[in-house]
């Protein structure tokens, strides 16, 4: 995969402001995205949605937190989670997708699974 400087740049700052975000707990879809997460620099709270035992588990569990900070993937099955967990958490605690949109715009769409930011690794670490 092609990387700009600038993507470098700017996903460093994004892990960043990801780090700074101590009252956040930042929900994915798995141990694999985990993982990812964990290898460019991350090293605050992750909720792996697939160890709860469903949807209403996981929902009850992530209202427990002031904020959440959604980082599903970009596909089909991504997009559905997104917006039932949204739905299911409204009035419930503060949901921030702006994440979720700030890694689309940083590398220019070409990160659709959470767990594809392990290609990055070698240039932020």
């Amino acid at each position: 995969m092609l990387v700009s400087e600038q993507e470098i740049i700017e996903l460093k700052d994004f892990v960043l402001q990801l780090n700074l975000k101590k009252d956040s707990v930042v929900a994915v879809e798995g141990k694999r995205d985990s993982n990812a997460l964990r290898k460019i620099g991350y090293s605050g709270k992750v909720l792996e949605f697939y160890k709860f035992k469903g949807m209403i588990d996981f929902t009850d569990y992530a209202a427990k937190y002031e904020n959440i900070i959604i980082l599903f993937d970009r596909d089909r099955k991504g997009r559905y989670l997104t917006g039932k967990i949204i739905q299911l958490l409204q009035r419930r605690t503060n949901v921030d997708l702006s994440y979720k949109r700030k890694l689309r715009l940083i590398t220019n769409g070409k990160i659709m699974f959470i767990e594809q930011l392990v290609c990055y690794k070698s240039f932020l670490v």
